[in-house]
């Protein structure tokens, strides 16, 4: 999509114009140059037709001018607007243009204004909100001959500085073609993005941003002893893949942040077989990866001055004559042994050895994420991602980027009683599944007995990165959770370095 700034309304060219719609809307700047192109109906408009509630929209056509339609969104009372706000509104107006398979729109940017959001914050949700709104999945039908419409440019109108805004745009557009990214990866079938496909893909993101790229197979995996991703992948016809991909700010490459992602890419349970309801759906078990993925797209953009390692250790979870089974005890690349109760708590073992891989790596500070346990779900709800962690200040700095994202992340408590539970077993180190009771907390914490003394946050995302139904900044499907807020963190601790 083509972002451009424009401060000449007269000459402006697109088939919808987005003008936000509070209460009020006089006081918006330029609104009396804008009701011309209506003929003095705007007025008459407004006080019958119009909603200004939250996110309604309503098209008019323009009576003078170069473009034909305005796509009017409501935002309530302009002056309580907030961010998330701006941004779901544009959400909305994405989804409306592309049901309107509109290819050249603009937006009228003073409209999205107040005195905390500036011209450049509304341009930055603009571009990100319509974005991840406008998003579809290539899907694999073979009768549709409707043309594939995309909308090809968005003109940012205002009078503002233009670099500024444009730089912001720029920004906002880079995040929601990462975050879509990130969601067609998780709405992709397992037969087709299978570890091995999702290494290519990696591959091709080091090439294009010139990362540092490692793909280890199963005889790589298996000399560095990795016994307990190996355990997860001892069922399946399609080999492991351990995905590292390092960004170097500096050229010491030190003290870098690892971001760690879950690439299950389908899970059956293995012995521990999931239900046919349970099952379905399980191609996206590697959301985490996914979320990294984006968020590498996004540092590869951006530059921040941080160092970042991305390990994902990516296999299916099958049932075999070979596959691992309850009651066997493996030992992981720490040293750490590991009694198998369950083995659909496999996502916990591949978070170990990558966990222990990114320490091996030099990282100083670590976040796992994963659609990791049914349990998160139980326990928040599908819009809500669940969180442990280690360290008070490192966790704070994540939550400041949480807030700017508009992702909704809980923390739950990680006690000392939980551990002595992830502990407990007679014959290993650790035992993969405590209970069903804490799910959640046992899930994440089994991973933290690898991240040790490092400065850790988990992320469990298994309510989130699939949405059931089409919500407020796309359709149904993958979502691209966490992507943002990895990024958005990445940035945080540069700016605090």
């Amino acid at each position: 999509m083509e972002l451009k700034v424009q401060q000449d309304a007269l000459n402006l060219e697109a088939e919808i114009l987005v003008v936000g719609l509070s209460r009020h809307p006089e006081n918006t700047k330029g609104w009396s140059e804008f009701s011309e192109r209506f003929n003095g109906k705007l007025e008459e408009w407004t006080k019958q037709d119009l909603s200004f509630d939250l996110n309604a929209s309503t098209t008019y056509p323009t009576l003078t001018g170069s473009v034909p339609r305005v796509l009017f969104i409501g935002l309530n009372d302009r002056k309580k607007l907030t961010e998330e706000d701006v941004r779901t509104a544009f959400g909305q107006v994405g989804k409306e243009l592309l049901k309107k398979k509109i290819k050249h729109a603009a937006v009228y940017l003073d409209s999205f204004q107040n005195d905390s959001i500036s011209a450049e914050d509304a341009a930055y949700l603009a571009a990100e909100g319509i974005g991840m709104g406008t998003y579809r999945f290539d899907d694999y039908k073979t009768s549709s001959n409707e043309a594939d419409v995309h909308l090809e440019s968005l003109a940012l109108l205002t009078q503002e500085d233009a670099d500024e805004v444009q730089a912001s745009a720029f920004i906002g557009q880079v995040f929601g073609e990462s975050v879509n990214e990130a969601r067609t990866l998780v709405n992709m079938p397992g037969n087709l993005l299978t570890a091995t496909a999702l290494a290519d893909y990696a591959q091709e993101l080091g090439e294009t941003y010139g990362f540092e790229t490692d793909i280890l197979g199963k005889a790589e995996l298996e000399e560095l002893g990795m016994g307990a991703i190996l355990a997860v992948n001892q069922g399946s016809v399609e080999e492991p893949r351990l995905i590292v991909l390092k960004y170097k700010a500096t050229d010491s490459f030190d003290k870098p942040l690892a971001l760690v992602g879950k690439g299950i890419t389908f899970d059956t349970g293995g012995y521990s077989l999931k239900p046919k309801d349970g099952i379905v759906g399980m191609k996206g078990d590697m959301g985490g990866a996914a979320a990294v993925l984006g968020a590498m797209k996004i540092i590869g953009e951006l530059q921040p001055e941080k160092n970042v390692v991305a390990v994902i250790a990516s296999t299916d979870n099958m049932v075999s004559g070979n596959a691992f089974k309850p009651d066997d005890v493996i030992t992981s690349l720490s040293g750490k042994t590991i009694e198998i109760l369950n083995t659909d708590a496999e996502g916990r073992l591949v978070l170990a050895d990558s966990v222990t891989y990114a320490k091996q790596m030099g990282a100083t500070h670590i976040i796992d994420v994963a659609t990791l346990t049914g349990g998160v779900i139980v326990a928040l709800g599908n819009d809500k991602t669940g969180a442990l962690t280690n360290d008070e200040g490192f966790f704070e700095t994540f939550m400041e980027a949480a807030l700017e994202t508009g992702e909704f992340v809980w923390r739950l408590p990680l006690t000392e009683r939980d551990k002595k539970r992830i502990r407990k077993s007679d014959v290993a180190d650790l035992n993969n599944s405590p209970g069903r009771d804490g799910h959640m907390i046992f899930g994440g914490g089994f991973v933290g007995e690898f991240a040790e003394n490092t400065p850790w946050i988990h992320l469990d995302i298994a309510g989130t990165s699939h949405a059931a139904s089409p919500h407020d900044l796309g359709p149904q499907g993958g979502t691209g959770a966490m992507v943002r807020t990895l990024a958005m963190m990445v940035e945080k601790m540069a700016e605090e370095q």
